[in-house]
């Protein structure tokens, strides 16, 4: 699945009362909303692909930089918890209008955003999907995974202590991306995504934005900021609406002993999961066909709210 022309998005800003967002946009825009949320080290240009695939299927898809990264504001509060990223895309779904029968899609830490508000008790998307990272209550090994996929884990979360490093991981940002492009999906091109994730980090203030999603996370720093609070307190929570997970069999993110327990996770509220034979991390990039087909055949079952 390829670019052309007029798969090209429209760019739009919204001034949300609270941060000032750039999204790119496909489709009608009366169509069934579709809310895409990326992760690190990547920006909005990763739904590439499958923006244009959905709007083929009636939605209107809105792809944000979520806050820290340009053409969006580096925030005033400077909040990463993930309850002011959870808040951020409910402020940005009620500036579009609160419409009945609207899906959130998420990969990375748009995957733990999504999860985040699907675990809200009022959580408003009728459908979401979360791409290579699971809600939390999945994340543990399956029974006899032993040391060696502890350990193994450990050994792929490197770059989460790396984070850390004041000055010196936002100096080495650079270099540190093209390496977890290549390490994370093996054998795929990224020198496009390199960019485009490259551009949205172009000074320190966005890069250490970036990185300071990893150190909230990590240092459990402080707590979120009031509007946040609520919020926050769901983001270790089971969903509370019907999720899709997908995980690349051959994503060295996350060891697959530490997913096998997805599905009966999902189950209790009509959620389901399905493992990507030969896909990285990225794998709405390498296999966006049937990303595509598996994302409209789970949407395309929930009709729109009353």
């Amino acid at each position: 699945m390829g670019e052309c022309e007029s798969e090209r998005p429209e760019t739009i800003e919204y001034r949300l009362p609270h941060l000032t967002m750039t999204a790119l946009a496909w489709g009608d825009p009366g169509g069934r909303l579709a809310l895409c949320l990326h992760g690190f080290p990547d920006s909005a240009w990763t739904w590439r692909h499958l923006g244009p695939a959905l709007a083929e299927h009636g939605y209107r898809v809105i792809a944000p930089f979520t806050r820290g990264y340009a053409p969006t504001a580096v925030p005033d509060d400077g909040d990463y918890h993930l309850g002011a990223l959870a808040y951020d895309t409910l402020a940005l779904y009620r500036a579009l209008g609160a419409p009945p029968g609207a899906v959130l899609i998420g990969h990375d830490w748009g995957a733990l955003t999504t999860n985040t508000v699907a675990a809200q008790p009022d959580c408003p998307f009728r459908r979401v999907a979360s791409l290579a990272i699971p809600p939390v209550p999945a994340l543990r090994p399956r029974r006899g995974a032993g040391m060696a996929a502890y350990l193994r884990q450990l050994r792929f979360s490197w770059y989460i202590l790396f984070n850390q490093l004041p000055g010196i991981s936002e100096r080495s940002l650079d270099r540190l991306i093209p390496r977890l492009w290549h390490d994370w999906s093996p054998g795929y091109r990224a020198d496009a995504d390199i960019a485009h994730t490259l551009a949205a980090l172009p000074t320190t203030a966005h890069r250490t934005a970036a990185l300071s999603y990893y150190r909230t996370f990590v240092r459990f720093a402080g707590k979120p900021a009031a509007p946040y609070t609520e919020l926050h307190r769901h983001w270790d929570g089971a969903p509370q609406v019907p999720m899709l997970y997908l995980h690349g069999d051959a994503d060295t993110t996350l060891h697959p002993a530490f997913v096998t327990g997805v599905g009966e996770v999902l189950a209790p509220a009509g959620g389901t999961s399905e493992t990507l034979s030969g896909s990285g991390h990225f794998l709405h990039l390498e296999q966006p066909d049937r990303v595509a087909e598996l994302l409209v055949d789970f949407f395309g079952d929930a009709p729109p709210a009353d």
